[in-house]
């Protein structure tokens, strides 16, 4: 029987009435493994998110790559990553562009990424901005509905695209989820204390890795509530249960911490 690994006081998870910018600090370190905001969104605003989203083209993954089936709008930067690990440009760009058009016809009132972005800049005390490629501003802001449940994964752009893709350097991402449709019961999310080890690759499967890489890890579940927000680091390995009983909807986007001390965003 293996001998259970001591636990790490700081790797925990906090409600709180707001956002900090200690918050973001402390996630960007590893300090602190997430932050959840109850009711960031009142339910009106869900509702009306929840009615305007229907507008979006939706569309699933491809069955080969992620076996659950999650449906999404929005290209993600990860979706147009080629094999030698740079952007496929010529794909991501006119994604993006469609993106927005459709984001804009759908008629957000109030926009939730917006509010999200405009809270987290008050947070920081520096507006948040679109990263960029050659100063063009990527899209940021993408819809995902996971019912079956998502792999045990993470992410982090400098792995992704060693190369480098943004004109920025980034030190620290974070993940942004609002959810604004949750289920009865189900589609928690679960962090672990566990980054990236050569080993892992071992136990790959799919877009993501078996569950033995993370067993004996210290972790945190978080349970979707209507209108909450949850913020963590994504280098972080971290999962999605499926759920039953209703729809698990959430708009979510990336924050990077830069070299110069800025918040940028991306999806």
């Amino acid at each position: 029987m293996p001998v259970p690994a001591a636990l790490d006081p700081l790797f925990t998870a906090l409600d709180a009435k707001a956002f900090t910018d200690r918050h973001l600090a402390n996630l960007a370190a590893g300090t602190l493994a997430a932050v959840r905001v109850p009711g960031f969104l009142g339910n009106r605003d869900c509702q009306a998110a929840l009615a305007a989203l229907e507008q979006l083209p939706t569309t699933g993954y491809d069955p080969r790559r992620v076996p659950t089936r999650i449906l999404r709008f929005g290209p993600a930067l990860n979706d147009y990553r080629r094999p030698d690990g740079r952007l496929d440009a010529a794909g991501y760009w006119p994604a993006a562009e469609t993106a927005r058009t459709a984001w804009h016809r759908a008629g957000f009132r109030p926009d939730p990424v917006a509010v999200a972005l405009g809270r987290l800049g008050t947070a920081w005390g520096a507006a948040v901005t679109p990263a960029t490629i050659g100063g063009r501003p990527v899209f940021g802001g993408t819809l995902r509905e996971i019912n079956a449940g998502a792999l045990v994964h993470y992410d982090d752009i400098n792995r992704e695209f060693p190369a480098g893709v943004f004109d920025q350097e980034i030190v620290a991402q974070l993940a942004f989820n609002l959810w604004v449709a949750v289920p009865e019961a189900g589609g928690a999310t679960t962090v672990w204390r566990h980054r990236w080890a050569p080993a892992d690759e071992h136990h790959r499967h799919a877009y993501g890795y078996r569950t033995v890489v993370v067993e004996h890890c210290q972790h945190v579940r978080l349970i979707p509530r209507l209108g909450d927000a949850l913020l963590f680091n994504p280098a972080n390995f971290h999962a999605v249960e499926p759920n039953s009983g209703g729809r698990r909807i959430a708009f979510a986007f990336f924050l990077g911490l830069t070299t110069t001390g800025q918040l940028i965003t991306w999806s």
